[in-house]
């Protein structure tokens, strides 16, 4: 066996240590499978073993899955429809991915008791195995999360989880947990009988074998006779004041864009019904019917596969040494400058936070003080956890504290004068190798990048905000950027635990620049007449997490405004439409609604209640559709193509070069349909030739905006899609 150690003590209890090796965590893979299934036999035929404790010699129990390995399944299935036909195709499906199930059935009804002591966090898969067992004991540990996070990427547990779950908790705590996808801590594990005891870490394993000495039962509630259901049976009053309305709830939250969120729903309702075998094999149809969709084959390789490549340094120049950072430098004390130096300090950096003068500097400290504070108050962090970060970070208004920076990143205001003062102030103390960034969303780096003296050291560093809670780092190479200020951004990224992508220069970057055609296509609509609240609604719908109009003023409608007057100064008349220019014009100029920021925008923000449309809207509309007459799928096309067109734009281009880049940036940069793998898999998911027919209807009808570009033309000529014609350089590493 290469990935457990397997031991009979004298009293003939069987310990199983999993230690795969080579990598940090244990995964499940085919050959996990395999292995287990034997030591599962092994233990239920063994005369002498009278049951078994499984644990980790590693850190964690296990972090579910090896998705690659579903992901190489559906490639097989793809071949085995071409060769063989659908039938046989799902067949394979269907008898590959119950595979771990049955096993863990096998476990549950093998005759001997089994324990799973749990040294650390289980998730997906290694929990399922958790919840096989019987008995739960768990080493007390701060850090230790369980899980199962399958629902974030396009799955659900296919292992016994939607099952076993329902029958431990009532099913609309089982639902809610399921369908969230939610990490616990022990003690809310332990609360929901999740895990039966929580002991000292030394004791863990003694305290399992002692379980079983003192004649720990080997069968498990559903098994026995007269075993009722938590919440009662389905057709029950109280199973009718669950079903129905998690349907609603479902239906509200998600617009029936994510089918493993129906399938949870489905696999419950119908398993409930049944015995625990057959609610199994439920499960089972289910999940090898939902492996095959394409949402979650798209799922899988952006949220997955290829953020886990990207967070690996998937795009770091490989010749380059690792960079060792200590010391960074923030220039900006405001919100996102904050936000940065709290990031670096959270991964043990120390951070030198610059501003014009002490009490500034002092000031973006102390809102730190305050935002941390209120998670202390929350139980989210520990004070000294706090006052640990905060002491890393030293505010000042001299530049001088600059002069032992690894990098220095400067976080000022969006304006190339403000820029290009701090530039020449930062590049007269810092040393000969410290690299130097801008967090920039809008200015072209290669041109900022004149105002230093060595350009190879100049790079952006493209936050979001909220700089804590955003996960992604837009990396934007200048012209004359070299390898090692990437790596060192690379390695930085990775430092503070976000998920880097790395694009060429250009106006508006990726992200910046294909948001920006989201919130237009919502301004265009609100002129020609479609109302506001379907605008919103329909955005939504589409897959989006808020309307066009809303994310418009979180970002700024004054901002919005300032780039479209920089682009036609730049650019010309021709770069903008004139039906937007009027629209912002009016709003920012004449009513003086910037957004969220001065509390009226395209809505009003009151200082109690929820937010709303501004009334004033219908107002601004030089003509009103009847709503009954609209088509709301035309609306979510115009939506969401406009998104991927302007992202093919960008990798024609080259100011993308990397489809992995393009998709991950897409969902954690502004949130694209997630169910969709990001703007280039939602192409993929249709087929080049069917979008570029989309967008040349959509041509006809709306204008030269939704035109094709020619790298699309040549893919649906040829019938090519993103991932086959760029399929990128896979790089082996151990997880």
């Amino acid at each position: 066996m290469a990935n457990f150690k397997f031991d009979v003590d004298a009293d003939g209890i069987a310990l199983i240590t999993w230690d795969m090796p080579g990598r940090s965590m244990n995964v499940i893979d085919m050959d996990v499978i395999e292995e287990l299934a034997g030591l599962v036999e092994k233990v239920a035929t063994g005369a002498t073993i009278k049951g078994a404790v499984i644990t980790s010699a590693k850190d964690a129990f296990c972090g579910g899955a090896d998705l690659t390995m579903l992901e190489r399944m559906g490639a097989i299935y793809a071949d085995l429809v071409k060769n063989k036909g659908g039938e046989a195709a799902a067949l394979y499906v269907f008898e590959e991915s119950r595979k771990l199930s049955l096993l863990y059935r096998r476990i549950e009804t093998g005759g001997k008791p089994w324990v799973c002591a749990l040294n650390g966090t289980a998730m997906g898969g290694g929990f399922e195995l958790a919840l096989a067992c019987h008995q739960r004991i768990a080493a007390d540990n701060p850090k230790t999360r369980l899980g199962l996070p399958e629902i974030k990427i396009g799955l659900f547990p296919g292992a016994g989880g939607t099952q076993r779950i329902a029958r431990m908790l009532p099913p609309a705590d089982a639902l809610q947990y399921l369908l969230k996808g939610d990490q616990l801590k022990l003690d809310r594990a332990k609360a929901m009988k999740l895990i039966d005891a929580v002991v000292p870490a030394a004791d863990l394993v003694k305290a399992g074998k002692d379980w079983i000495k003192a004649g720990g039962k080997a069968v498990k509630p559903w098994d026995e006779k007269g075993f009722k259901l938590p919440g009662g049976p389905v057709y029950s009053k109280a199973g009718m004041m669950v079903f129905p309305p998690a349907n609603a709830i479902y239906r509200r939250e998600t617009y029936d864009n994510y089918p493993a969120a129906r399938a949870i729903l489905q696999t419950v309702y119908e398993g409930l019904q049944v015995d625990m075998d057959t609610a199994l094999r439920v499960e089972s149809r289910w999940f090898a019917k939902i492996l095959r969709s394409p949402e979650a084959a798209s799922m899988i390789r952006t949220l997955f596969v290829s953020m886990q490549e990207l967070n690996k340094g998937a795009r770091r120049p490989a010749a380059e040494p690792a960079t060792s950072l200590k010391k960074i430098g923030v220039i900006g004390a405001g919100f996102m400058g904050a936000g940065i130096a709290q990031v670096s300090a959270a991964a043990g950096l120390q951070v030198v936070l610059i501003d014009r003068d002490q009490e500034t500097a002092d000031k973006g400290k102390a809102a730190l003080h305050k935002a941390l504070s209120d998670r202390v108050a929350k139980g989210r962090m520990k004070s000294a956890e706090r006052d640990g970060l905060l002491s890393l970070i030293t505010p000042t208004p001299d530049y001088g504290a600059l002069k032992d920076c690894d990098l220095v990143i400067e976080a000022v205001f969006e304006d190339r004068k403000v820029k290009a003062e701090v530039i020449a102030k930062i590049q007269a103390v810092i040393g000969d190798q410290a690299i130097f960034a801008s967090n920039t969303s809008t200015l072209p780096i290669t041109s900022l990048a004149t105002e230093f003296k060595d350009q190879p050291r100049f790079i952006g560093i493209h936050f979001f905000s909220p700089v804590d809670r955003m996960m992604l780092v837009e990396i934007i190479l200048g012209k004359n950027t070299g390898d090692r200020a990437l790596a060192a951004a690379l390695d930085y990224v990775r430092a503070i635990r976000k998920t880097p992508i790395v694009v060429n220069d250009s106006r508006g970057f990726y992200t910046s620049r294909v948001v920006g055609t989201y919130i237009r296509e919502g301004h265009l609509m609100l002129c020609e007449g479609v109302p506001a609240a379907m605008i919103e609604n329909v955005g939504r719908m589409a897959g989006m997490p808020v309307g066009p109009l809303s994310l418009n003023d979180e970002v700024a409608v004054d901002l919005a405004w300032k780039i479209l007057k920089a682009t036609e100064a730049d650019l010309g008349a021709a770069a903008i439409d004139p039906r937007q220019k009027t629209l912002l014009e009016e709003m920012v100029e004449k009513r003086g609604r910037f957004g969220r920021k001065n509390g009226k925008g395209f809505y009003d923000y009151p200082a109690s209640g929820p937010k709303k449309l501004w009334p004033g809207l219908a107002d601004l509309q030089p003509k009103k559709l009847d709503p009954d007459t609209i088509d709301v799928q035309e609306l979510k096309n115009r939506l969401l193509a406009m998104q991927a067109l302007e992202t093919a734009r960008c990798f024609e281009e080259k100011v993308l070069t990397d489809v992995r880049e393009a998709d991950v940036g897409s969902i954690l940069g502004f949130g694209f349909a997630p169910f969709s793998g990001g703007t280039l898999s939602y192409i993929d998911m249709m087929g080049s030739k069917k979008f570029v027919a989309l967008c040349r209807a959509l041509e006809a009808k709306y204008g030269a905006r939704f035109a094709p570009c020619k790298l699309l033309i040549e893919m649906a000529d040829k019938g090519e899609s993103f991932y086959g014609r760029f399929a990128p350089a896979k790089k082996k590493e151990a997880a």
